[in-house]
């Protein structure tokens, strides 16, 4: 592999053309070399601002010698796919969650990686990177809060284009807490409850509580069409006290007897800087020959977590998650 990592990006929209231009501006060890788009003037056009080229297929791009690693930033039906194609050529891949549409194919990531007998992916669940992410996390490994009792999570967006019904609000949404809530707390979740006050149509919003193994509760409250911007919060309450990720306070401007700051709309502006050390951190792995943040495995997770959450909302009532033992490769 050469010394710095050459990335081919297959997805160039939003997503995609973020990470492209982080990569680009921000990410010394990594050089995009290739994209691939549906779109392919927009492929072309995305490729070109960055000194790449656009690819004839993702397979073509996968398959490039100019192509050591790969970023997955297409649609969630295409992930698993991609990233099982990139581990038989022998390439490491950051897949942008979920890993797959469901835990069946999820779990076939894995296999490919068992059989492999190395591991290749890393699941783009951000918020293990984010800064203030990695501060909260911190108060409860290090034992200021005592023991934690409780948790509570709010994902609010303005408008969300690929969560459009009831189920994907759990699957392409509500997955990223469930990543969260298990790398915080270092445990698994064995049961869900997700109830709506919407009884028909979409069912949008959607609280979860959730329960951990080690018996604590978390409650997760996802509203993918909340209108005035982009919010994410989480308290964790332990014993020794609390500690609270609030939303980042811009600028407050006090004018014609109001006060107060804007909210911004951009989940990807919101997490710049996570996608930034995100990114940093893969390619800098992967030019090691080693996967950082969360693996196929933690992926293959969310999934069946997110399928029980699935079930629970149509049966209204909680739902078991059993999660098999974790293979030697993933300890």
């Amino acid at each position: 592999m050469s010394q710095r990592l050459k990335v081919g990006v297959v997805g160039a929209g939003a997503m995609g053309a973020s990470h492209i231009a982080t990569l680009a501006a921000s990410v010394p060890a990594a050089q995009v070399t290739r994209v691939f788009d549906m779109d392919t003037a927009r492929a072309k056009a995305v490729a070109e601002s960055v000194g790449g080229e656009a690819s004839d297929s993702a397979e073509a791009l996968i398959a490039d010698p100019e192509v050591d690693a790969v970023v997955v930033a297409s649609p969630d039906f295409t992930h698993a796919d991609l990233a099982i194609t990139a581990i038989a050529a022998g390439k490491y891949v950051l897949c942008e969650k979920p890993l797959a549409v469901t835990a069946e194919d999820a779990h076939k990531v894995v296999e490919a990686e068992l059989a492999a007998g190395r591991k290749f992916v890393q699941v783009g669940f951000n918020r293990r990177f984010d800064p203030g992410f990695v501060d909260l996390k911190g108060s409860i490994v290090d034992g200021t809060l005592g023991e934690v009792r409780l948790m509570h999570g709010i994902h609010r967006n303005a408008t969300n284009l690929t969560s459009t019904d009831s189920s994907t609000l759990v699957t392409g949404s509500m997955i990223h807490e469930f990543d969260t809530f298990r790398w915080l707390l270092d445990d698994e979740i064995v049961g869900i409850r997700v109830e709506s006050p919407i009884a028909e149509g979409f069912r949008d919003p959607q609280v979860a509580t959730l329960w951990m193994a080690t018996g604590q509760m978390v409650t997760a409250e996802v509203f993918c069409n909340a209108a005035y911007g982009y919010d994410v919060r989480v308290e964790v309450v332990g014993t020794g006290g609390s500690a609270s990720l609030e939303p980042r306070t811009a600028v407050v401007r006090r004018v014609a007897g109001q006060g107060g700051s804007s909210i911004g709309s951009d989940f990807v502006a919101h997490f710049i800087e996570s996608y930034r050390l995100e990114l940093a951190a893969w390619a800098e792995a992967s030019l090691a020959g080693e996967v950082v943040g969360a693996s196929a495995w933690d992926g293959y997770v969310a999934n069946l977590v997110a399928a029980s959450g699935v079930a629970a909302l149509h049966s209204g009532t909680r739902e078991a998650v059993t999660v098999p033992e974790r293979p030697d490769l993933y300890a």
